[in-house]
């Protein structure tokens, strides 16, 4: 069926610019398409999640799909892991082993973790919300039931990014029982009256960034928050619309030379954007957008936990350490890494693997 609606493909017509500046070029889609099609080979990515132990369980409601790779180490640190949007499990199939077994990779027995990657609700094989009320500290609460379950409720961690950034960071307001500390590699901030104002590199850094995003990036977000349920249809109907809902973020977000695959090869591409696919995942992940509103205003946090955050260059928001402070009140490290943009563990996963284990090397 994949083959054939892509092959009944009406094509628009070529972009007027020679850049991506309209949205991934008619050439790129194309031969994106023509190897979805004809080489890629989903049955090896199945695989490979299927080697991390994914399960189900049901919370408050709904099925909740994970990832749960015990490492062979002792004492290893449970550590649940959360992407964002437009990511999925598939962000962390390279990470997860190098976080599970360090010692295969150069590191040390003492920096292992067991791995809980959760999809997020209507996201991949998560069950998809019938009633409204998903929002992220609902999220963050199905997570910390979720690691109770697991029996690691006396000593865990948190780590996320994008969606998983905000999750994380609510599961460290909530500091449920056991939690030792959380990581984010986009930390959230608390600007206070005046600071948008200041002069320094960092400030200037923030501000050009957020212009940036604002003037080229949003649009997706505005969408998705409006009215996911009228974008739904293009994404979970046609496999070329989902494709180039994420491939042109792909280009945008990552940290490469002018092509998105310098960043994230095509196959690992196309794991994530046949993961969103073949679960009919675009309209309903759209919809946490929607939720977002009316979630714990940033004013509201503050996380006393252990806390550590690792700034990737090509990240599509840069926030100041003192922005950052007056919500996680209790920092213990930061650091700026030296390649990577925002889908971290997914195009850096040897950077982000020993970024993770730098962290929670200062709280286990």
């Amino acid at each position: 069926m994949l083959r054939a609606r892509i092959a009944a493909t009406r094509w628009q017509e070529r972009e007027t610019v020679e850049d991506w500046s309209q949205g991934p070029p008619l050439a790129a889609m194309r031969g994106l398409m023509d190897h979805w099609a004809g080489h890629y080979d989903w049955r090896a990515c199945e695989a490979r999640i299927n080697a991390l132990s994914p399960c189900v369980t049901e919370i408050d409601g709904l099925d909740i799909h994970f990832l749960h790779a015990r490492s062979p180490h002792e004492h290893a640190l449970p550590l649940v892991i959360t992407h964002g949007w437009p990511g999925s499990i598939a962000e962390f199939l390279d990470v997860i082993p190098m976080l599970t077994n360090p010692t295969a990779y150069g590191g040390r027995a003492e920096d292992a973790f067991h791995v809980v990657a959760p999809s997020l609700p209507g996201y991949g094989f998560s069950g998809k919300p019938d009633k409204a009320g998903w929002k992220a500290d609902r999220i963050a609460h199905a997570w910390a039931e979720l690691i109770r379950r697991l029996g690691y409720g006396g000593h865990w961690a948190a780590q996320g990014g994008d969606w998983g950034s905000v999750i994380t960071t609510l599961i460290g307001c909530f500091a449920p029982n056991g939690l030792v500390g959380i990581h984010t590699n986009r930390p959230m901030y608390r600007p206070r009256p005046g600071d948008r104002d200041e002069s320094s590199a960092d400030y200037d850094r923030m501000r050009a960034l957020d212009q940036a995003y604002k003037a080229e990036d949003a649009g997706y977000m505005h969408v998705q928050k409006s009215r996911p349920q009228t974008i739904g249809y293009a994404l979970v109907d046609s496999p070329v619309a989902q494709a180039a809902w994420i491939y042109e973020k792909l280009w945008r977000w990552t940290d490469h030379g002018g092509n998105p695959e310098q960043a994230i090869c095509i196959d690992r591409t196309l794991d994530n954007i046949a993961l969103y696919w073949l679960t009919a995942s675009g309209g309903s992940s759209a919809r946490l957008y929607w939720e977002a509103s009316g979630t714990i205003a940033n004013s509201d946090l503050t996380v006393s936990v252990p806390a550590g955050a690792s700034i990737f260059p090509r990240e599509i928001s840069y926030t100041p350490r003192d922005w950052a402070s007056r919500v996680l009140t209790n920092i213990v490290y930061w650091n700026e890494a030296e390649k990577g943009g925002h889908f971290a563990a997914w195009e850096q996963p040897a950077i982000f693997a020993r970024e993770v284990r730098a962290c929670f090397a200062l709280m286990r």
